[in-house]
């Protein structure tokens, strides 16, 4: 057996694994059922589960490489900090015309206060 180009360190394990042989019958209709087996698991509903599989799969092999990772966390960085930006401008705006209606409330003399 050769696994990425070397060849094997065991050759006693290759040459037992060349002489194996079974006696033992397979169970009747044995590949059909293993046919059978692999239609329904391609067709199972367990495809999303195997979409998020392949996201993973897609995610691994493309952050392996550090440029790609190092600009995917730049990116990250990127839009995190402008929403965080926007989500702080927006609160002190708010907070803002608060203090500024509070501030006409109290030198207003013509303004009734609330019940």
């Amino acid at each position: 057996m050769k696994t990425d180009g070397q060849p094997n360190s065991d050759a006693a394990l290759d040459a037992v694994l060349r002489e194996w042989r079974t006696t033992e019958p397979l169970p009747p209709r044995f590949q059909a059922r293993v046919w059978q087996r692999i239609a329904q698991a391609e067709a199972s509903p367990l495809a999303f589960s195997r979409m998020w599989t392949d996201v993973g799969l897609w995610l691994q092999s493309t952050f392996c490489r550090p440029a790609m990772a190092v600009a995917y966390l730049a990116l990250l960085l990127l839009f995190g900090a402008a929403g965080g930006f926007w989500q702080a401008s927006d609160r002190v705006a708010r907070e803002h015309e608060e203090l500024r209606a509070r501030y006409v409330a109290a030198v207003d003399p013509y303004r009734k206060p609330h019940p």
